[in-house]
């Protein structure tokens, strides 16, 4: 039996989720966004059927449209209210990140959908990254013996034109700034493969090449995580004069790793100590060229929420695995704001706490 689709929000993103929506062969069945405008050229540009539904309002769809799955790709600053609306009505989730602007709210989805027995995934889909699966599959076979440290480097460009589209961007109530917009799948990604769990944040952030915005162009942060090793992260909208590089670094005492290409698609080093793999090899098999920052990542990730949904099981990405990413940008905002390390977990911390931090 087909899973009836509907998504929420149609802008940037919304071809992604689409064509993954497509490519899994869900029923279709309604778009919504405050402008119709948005809608008409997301069906145009997908080629959906015309016959699909449009709502400018999330409530009356839902009134009138029968949906067992809704993915969320509106405003960041939105995403807690849909869901909770959502997971209250029944419906099960894809949220693109962050999954909310506050702990308190990951808190309530996460409580939510554990309530009503429903699936939420936060869209972290470089997860599903070949090179990245690669990776992954190397640390759970324990071939880089003791993590030492690892780092993200995010060094990206977005220029006035990028906000202007859209002003919610770059706004503490409604976004937050590099870390959280552009960096978090990165930083998602470092926190899952150094062990999960962070004791200690100390970083710096700020605000020197985007007067046009409230928050971040830049940071720069140490991660202390409880199994002993340590993580950097690097993340700047500032690189002159386009995107330059996606990197993560693993290295370990019996293996040192690097993945870069535009989303961390490309593993451009591998090297350990076992021998059971030509490094070239590997290389030359885990070099995907996606089109975008956004990657291939999206069609694998519903298809796992779909087995999800019909197995009664957790997804590969959860709720709280969005909670973790969010937690660990606010311990940065955090740790920056005031100048002192910040100790892990934290508690109902939000991107507003920062509010006029560079004014």
């Amino acid at each position: 039996m087909s899973i009836k689709f509907a998504l929420i929000g149609c802008g940037r993103i919304s071809p992604n989720h689409i064509r993954a929506a497509i490519n899994n062969n869900l029923e279709i069945v309604a778009l919504c966004d405050l402008d119709l405008k948005k809608i008409e050229y997301l069906i145009e540009s997908t080629e959906l059927t015309s016959d699909v539904m449009k709502y400018v309002d999330y409530k009356d769809m839902l009134e009138q449209e029968d949906i067992q799955l809704i993915s969320i790709a509106t405003e960041s600053g939105n995403h807690a209210e849909i869901a909770k609306y959502c997971l209250q009505k029944g419906v099960n989730l894809i949220i693109e990140k962050p999954i909310s602007l506050s702990l308190d709210d990951a808190d309530e989805i996460i409580s939510l959908s554990k309530m009503n027995n429903l699936v939420v995934s936060a869209c972290h889909q470089n997860r599903f990254n070949k090179s990245i699966q690669k990776i992954r599959e190397a640390i759970l076979n324990d071939r880089f013996g003791q993590l030492l440290h690892g780092a993200a480097h995010i060094r990206w460009n977005r220029g006035e034109s990028y906000y202007s589209q859209a002003p919610w961007r770059g706004t503490w109530s409604q976004d937050g700034g590099a870390l959280m917009n552009q960096c978090i799948h990165n930083i998602d990604l470092l926190r899952w493969m150094m062990g999960n769990e962070v004791v200690e944040v100390f970083a710096y952030t700020d605000n020197l090449n985007h007067p046009f915005i409230e928050a971040e162009d830049l940071g720069l942060a140490i991660v202390r995580f409880k199994n002993g090793s340590y993580g950097l992260i690097e993340g700047t909208t500032n690189v002159f004069p386009s995107n330059l590089e996606e990197t993560l670094f693993i290295f370990g005492q019996n293996g040192t790793v690097k993945a870069g290409g535009k989303s961390v698609n490309i593993i451009e080093e591998w090297l350990f100590k076992d021998g059971l793999d030509d490094p070239d090899q590997v290389k030359n098999e885990y070099k995907e060229n996606p089109p975008s920052v956004y990657g291939f990542g999206h069609t694998p990730l519903y298809a796992d929420v779909i087995d999800a949904i019909r197995n009664q099981r957790q997804p590969y990405v959860t709720a709280v695995d969005g909670r973790n990413a969010l937690e660990l940008v606010l311990a940065i905002y955090l740790s920056a704001s005031t100048g002192k390390p910040v100790k892990l977990p934290i508690n109902g911390i939000s991107t507003t706490d920062f509010e006029g931090r560079f004014d």
